[in-house]
């Protein structure tokens, strides 16, 4: 079952990975902002935040006739 807690990791990992990209895209290659801060975000969203937001086990809901 799909938790709020799930859409909202997957949602900030959307979310980080297009201020990332738009980073990556800015400026000329010596850009700092492109060379350091872009991969940095990239990583945290792909390696971090977006398998969290896919893994994250809730507690399931059982009821008392199980």
């Amino acid at each position: 079952m799909v938790h709020k807690k799930n859409i909202l990791l997957v949602s900030l990992g959307i979310l980080l990975l297009v201020i990332g990209f738009f980073c990556l895209a800015q400026g000329p290659a010596e850009n700092p902002l492109s060379l350091t801060i872009a991969p940095v975000v990239l990583m945290i969203a792909y390696l971090i935040v977006i398998p969290v937001g896919i893994l994250w086990g809730g507690k399931d809901q059982k009821t008392k006739g199980d």
